[in-house]
């Protein structure tokens, strides 16, 4: 059973939609900046609102308090990597391991475009106790969902190795899309994207059994 700290109830029940997607996104791209220069805990509403460009009373209106805006905008981040996922895998005809590819290939993709996120993910969804881990858990199993869809294709056409837990190679995938990812733009930015997709597709073609 997931802790949830005294004064804070299950984040994923009491989320208030934004006004608009515009400005949800406006402060998505506000937080995430503010967020890679200095910790979700650095950064105040007041300076998300200005970077923004809205009102401090616009952030509380839609969101309640700041742990709720960063438990939303969690939200928004999944929701724009998973619809990145989703278009991959009808754009590859039917071969799923190249809908697989392309797929990871639109991870680096979102990797590179919100790096502030990728971090923001791995700094805070191992923290026990957390703020937001009931969002993160919601929010993982759903990216881990499509993981395992895009698994399933590639099983019911390639032989493959049933050894392999099915969860662990999941897991292994969508961890590897974040560390991964973050690496090349933290650390490895010589490294091309081809080349970070290479690496996680070895994990699932080591999966099928030539």
């Amino acid at each position: 059973m997931s802790t949830v700290l005294p004064g804070h109830p299950p984040a994923e029940k009491k989320l208030r939609p934004a006004r608009t997607n515009a400005t949800r996104q406006k402060l998505f791209d506000a937080s995430m900046e503010l967020i890679g220069e200095r910790g979700a805990a650095g950064v105040t509403v007041d300076e998300i609102a200005a970077a923004a460009g809205v009102s401090k009373g616009t952030v509380y209106y839609n969101f309640g308090s700041k742990s709720d805006l960063i438990a939303q905008l969690l939200r928004h981040g999944v929701d724009i990597l998973k619809a990145r996922l989703l278009s991959a895998s009808g754009d590859t005809g039917t071969d799923p391991l190249a809908a697989m590819e392309a797929m990871i290939g639109q991870a680096m993709d979102f990797m590179a475009d919100y790096p502030s996120f990728a971090r923001l993910w791995v700094s805070e969804n191992w923290r026990t106790p957390s703020v937001w881990q009931d969002t993160f858990a919601v929010l993982r199993t759903e990216l881990l969902a499509v993981i395992g869809e895009a698994i399933e294709a590639v099983a019911a056409v390639y032989p493959v190795d049933r050894s392999v837990s099915r969860g662990s190679l999941e897991t292994a995938i969508f961890g590897a899309c974040f560390v991964v990812g973050l690496d090349r733009q933290t650390y490895n930015p010589e490294r091309t994207r081809d080349q970070s997709v290479a690496a996680i597709m070895a994990i699932m073609r080591g999966y099928v059994v030539n």
